[in-house]
């Protein structure tokens, strides 16, 4: 027993209880003055805080024998508590369950005379004491509170005729056939709070108002209608009709929307329709995402379809959010739902060398090679994963080396030669560390879209050198370039675009034999071996080979036929 009880065993318990009131009172009123913008670390420790207060208090209630002069505040006390509690973990556990009991047992053992009851549930417990309250008048307003926290915690739980029959009970309804929920919490009507009762957190009015939208919403959830959804539908619609205008303004809104509904990462104090829904999976259709998910959604829509200023508006947006919200972590990225942060940094790069933006892709590359730098001194070990696919981190290599490639890039821009064929050499210094996998093990782990971490690593080691090699082609210095051209055709075998460079070179060159052997298997290599063609690629690395994609191949390919019927 507490100190505070041991007090209050010894002096008249309308002092005891009057202390007791102005504890809870204050709680509340703390509770209530929390500032919603305030940092979420901080705010989450004050109520913590708070929330040891009221347990305190309830323990110093409970430490004493039920009296139904003291259960008005005790009701109250829990009820506070409980919302309080579900408000800090966002959501009902089975903690929450107990404490509704103890409530109840509470309530039955000041009824007199005390007959022996054998071991009930909830709702059993419920039954026994909405009769009782009809003597005690004076208990109904906490009861109805606690009544709608059993109510949501009902709801959350999907034990949907219980719920109907508390409300039932809650009604005084004798006609048991109704179990329509809508129609029994419109019916529901709880009794008002008198002008002295001890403050509350969410009064009973206001949580039926939230139990009414949540009932409302749970069928649809529960059948998995996609009526609840209508922007992300409307725009996977206009996205099959190819319609790119509407597709992305229906994303927009979507984002927007989503943005009024997590206007704050802090925890609400209040018990809120999101606490009472389940969340779908992201395979359903009812699965809208988080912001961050929109909002690249949105970005890699604007990209693919060449919208690059706009696109690098958006991935600017994106990064600012989701570091906004935690350290990024570096893991594989998930399958399918999208790229791992690493992977947006890239894209967003991308999307700005894309716009004109080399320095703000410079300053993304940047950020993301100062982020894996830790993993920097175990990179050897990391390439050897790569190759044993028996790390988390397998794609870590490739992330560092594609920064390297688009910092490359963005310097080509700003027609800065020297730090360009730099930033490709250091590319490749590092893919070339890498062993590729045996045949028979496969992939070591998937990335977005299903891409084996061996077939990107081919094709960055065949970008970085194409890049090279054409910036020694744009100096001059065509001997240079044929030897990158040469190696990026035998690091990926069946690459078109490696094999066009190569032509091209070899015809400036004057080195005609080796070019009619380049010229023959291109006009009989149709399409990319079918080992690689079940893979797709990272966007950003798609992006970035469309960059060094030549101009005008059939028109190569048949100047070349001309001269050489012309030299026959």
């Amino acid at each position: 027993m507490s100190r505070r009880t041991l007090l209050c065993a010894s002096t008249p318990r309308a002092s005891c209880l009057d202390l007791w009131r102005e504890k809870n009172d204050r709680l509340v009123r703390r509770a209530k003055e929390l500032v919603p913008q305030e940092c979420s670390l901080r705010r989450q420790q004050l109520t913590q805080d708070i929330l040891e207060g009221l347990s305190g208090l309830l323990h110093s209630l409970q430490g004493l024998p039920a009296a139904v002069s003291v259960l008005p505040l005790e009701l109250t006390v829990t009820c506070n508590f409980i919302i309080l509690r579900a408000s800090l973990t966002q959501g009902f556990t089975e903690d929450q369950a107990q404490d509704i009991q103890q409530a109840l047992e509470r309530v039955l053992e000041t009824q007199e005379p005390l007959v022996p009851r054998l071991e009930q549930g909830l709702r059993e417990l419920w039954d026994s004491v909405l009769h009782a309250s009809s003597l005690l008048p004076e208990l109904l307003p906490a009861l109805h509170l606690l009544a709608g926290l059993q109510a949501a915690l009902w709801l959350s739980t999907d034990h949907l005729g219980d719920l109907a029959l508390l409300l039932q009970a809650l009604n005084g309804s004798q006609n048991r056939a109704s179990e329509d929920l809508l129609l029994l919490l419109k019916t529901w009507s709880p009794p008002a709070e008198e002008s002295d009762a001890p403050l509350i957190l969410q009064d009973a009015w206001g949580l039926r108002d939230v139990l009414l939208t949540a009932s409302a919403f749970h069928q649809a959830l529960k059948e998995g209608s996609a009526l609840g959804l209508p922007l992300l539908e409307a725009s996977r619609l206009y996205r099959q009709l190819g319609n790119t205008t509407a597709e992305l303004e229906s994303l927009e809104l979507l984002f927007e929307a989503l943005s009024v509904t997590h206007k704050s990462e802090a925890p609400h104090i209040l018990i809120e329709v999101e606490l009472l829904l389940p969340q779908p999976g992201p395979a359903s259709p009812l699965h809208c995402g988080t912001q961050s998910q929109v909002k690249h959604l949105l970005a890699s829509r604007c990209l693919q379809m060449g919208r690059a200023e706009e696109a690098a508006e958006h991935y600017l947006d994106l990064l600012a959010l989701l570091l906004d919200v935690s350290e990024p972590r570096f893991s594989p990225p998930p399958c399918p739902p999208g790229p791992c942060m690493p992977e947006v940094f890239l894209e967003a790069a991308v999307a700005l060398i894309k716009a004109g933006r080399a320095q703000d892709a410079l300053t993304v590359c940047e950020e993301l090679l100062s982020r894996t730098s830790s993993l920097l001194p175990k990179m050897s070990w990391l390439w050897e994963d790569v190759r044993k696919g028996t790390k988390e981190l397998p794609h870590c290599p490739l992330w560092v080396s594609a920064a390297h490639l688009l910092q490359g890039q963005a310097w080509v821009q700003l027609r800065a030669q020297k730090e360009a064929v730099g930033e490709f050499s250091h590319c490749l210094e590092l893919l070339f560390r890498a062993v590729p996998e045996d045949k028979d093990q496969g992939g070591a782990s998937n990335c977005e879209q299903g891409c084996s971490s061996d077939v990107a690593l081919q094709h960055l080691r065949a970008a970085a050198l194409i890049s090279r090699g054409l910036e020694w082609v744009a100096s001059g210095q065509d001997t240079k370039a044929l030897q990158d051209f040469l190696l990026s055709v035998q690091v990926c075998p069946g690459h078109r675009d490696a094999s066009f460079h190569l032509l091209q070179t070899l015809r400036n060159l004057n080195r005609r034999d080796e070019a009619n052997a380049v010229w023959w298997k291109l006009k009989t290599q149709t399409q990319v071996p079918q080992e690689e063609a079940t893979w797709s690629l990272p966007l950003y690395l798609e992006t970035y080979l469309s960059w060094i994609h030549p101009p005008d191949c059939e028109t190569l390919l048949e100047e070349f036929q001309t001269s050489l019927t012309e030299s026959c």
